[in-house]
């Protein structure tokens, strides 16, 4: 190669691989669709490879472009902690802090903690990644992490705070006209919210009959879409028993069906020095704490 291609040929990279077109990738950096074309071919000639093909679906990647992926999106959160570490000093209360979330503890949990951060500490923006696959903190895809599995790495400040309970519940509206089922026999005669596509059998908790797809009348892949069913009283569904109290849902079943899972907190040891980082973490402990006890109120 002449000359290392630039962070800015692979941004335009990534951008197509993710969105799947020029016009796409255009869109998503504020960028004109030529500028895009320019980017690839500078890139493609830098690394004397051939980075997509054309089909009816778009832009498929080269096996040589699918080996760059991990590379370029390794490179684009190194980018965003940069921008992250240098938009405040550590010890000033400015600048930003990036936090990723289950979708359902992000929406439904997260926002009022993060309002009330907010208040307290305006000069601090929030960045808030939803996904139910864990982030890489060691590569900083993100500064703070709440997961609900414990992580191992022992570069990582790790905080449990507790465990959430799960059971069905049902509107009350549902069940003043449907009836509330008393037996498993008797719940397959209700409607019930659930998955869309079946999980991997170890994602499933241990339960007293099999849970297949087909045993849904209203399926959704995700947890927010099967949680606004269960409000608008469509059926019977899982959620957590917390949520479920402060929404007035109706536990159904309580002695048959429950699970539970662990609540901790995460952050890279060597953001301890950052002092937005951890009021941020602090105040995330005391949010999640009071939520994972109102399940006792």
């Amino acid at each position: 190669m002449a000359a290392e291609p630039s962070w800015e040929l692979y941004r335009s990279f990534l951008a197509v691989v993710r969105e799947r077109s020029l016009s796409g990738a255009g869109r998503a950096l504020g960028l004109a669709q030529p500028t895009i074309g320019r980017h690839l071919q500078a890139l493609e000639g830098a690394l004397g490879i051939a980075l997509f093909t054309r089909s009816q679906r778009g832009l498929d990647l080269t096996p040589a472009a699918v080996s760059l992926v991990p590379y370029a999106e390794a490179m684009a959160s190194a980018e965003s902690a940069l921008r992250r570490a240098v938009s405040g000093e550590a010890e000033e209360l400015r600048g930003s802090v990036r936090i990723t979330a289950s979708e359902m503890l992000g929406t439904e949990v997260l926002p009022a903690a993060l309002a009330a951060f907010r208040e307290a500490h305006p000069g601090i923006a929030v960045e808030l990644v939803l996904s139910n696959r864990n982030q890489d903190l060691l590569r900083r895809e993100a500064d703070i992490a709440v997961r609900n599995v414990r992580p191992t790495q022992s570069a990582l400040v790790t905080r449990k705070l507790g465990v959430l309970h799960v059971g069905l519940h049902a509107h009350p509206r549902y069940l003043k006209a449907h009836g509330t089922p008393y037996t498993l026999e008797q719940l397959r005669d209700h409607p019930l919210i659930g998955f869309d596509k079946q999980p991997p059998q170890l994602s499933l908790p241990k339960l007293p009959i099999p849970v297949t797809r087909d045993m849904f009348s209203f399926r959704c892949e995700n947890e927010i879409g099967q949680y606004a069913a269960l409000r608008a009283g469509f059926g019977i569904g899982a959620c957590q028993v917390a949520l479920a109290k402060r929404d007035r849902l109706v536990r159904v079943l309580p002695d048959a069906l429950e699970f539970d899972f662990g609540v901790w907190v995460v952050m890279h040891r060597d953001l301890k020095n950052s002092r937005r980082v951890r009021l941020m973490f602090d105040h995330l402990v005391h949010h999640l704490q009071a939520h994972i006890a109102s399940e006792l109120d």
